[in-house]
């Protein structure tokens, strides 16, 4: 079964001046404001759409990582995956860098590295992001 989810940005303004908010209409977790400043320069408390892009990827990645080792008969006690994604005012958005530490009792870390390859690989996000360079920290702890 396919799904949708949904969300609207209304934008006031200029790009170097104006504002807007996003808002999370599958969710209903709210909306958040967004400006240029926020998103090229220090964050004050708004976000961006790269922030968007880094919580997607790392709420899929540990998923699909959870999901291979499970498969594989490792499943984890706990996946940590923090995505950071660089973007560079007049470049785009220049790279993605995902640093997962995992609780996998029974693995060592060879084959945890292969798993999260593989998840890295194989995560939605992950493919519909594979126009960006993505590298990749893996470690158990």
């Amino acid at each position: 079964m396919a799904t949708t989810r949904s969300a609207h940005t209304v934008w006031e303004g200029n790009l170097l001046e104006g504002s807007g908010a996003v808002t999370f209409d599958s969710s209903g977790i709210g909306e958040q404001p967004v400006t240029w400043p926020s998103r090229a320069e220090e964050p004050n408390g708004r976000t961006s759409p790269e922030e968007l892009i880094a919580a997607a990827h790392s709420s899929c990645f540990s998923m699909a990582l959870s999901h291979g080792l499970a498969g594989a008969g490792t499943p984890p006690t706990r996946v940590n995956t923090k995505a950071d994604v660089t973007f560079e005012p007049g470049t785009g958005i220049t790279g993605i860098h995902l640093t997962v530490e995992a609780e996998v009792p029974g693995l060592d870390a060879e084959a945890f590295a292969k798993a999260a390859e593989g998840a890295k690989a194989n995560c939605p996000v992950s493919q519909a992001l594979s126009g960006t360079t993505i590298t990749l920290t893996a470690n158990l702890v």
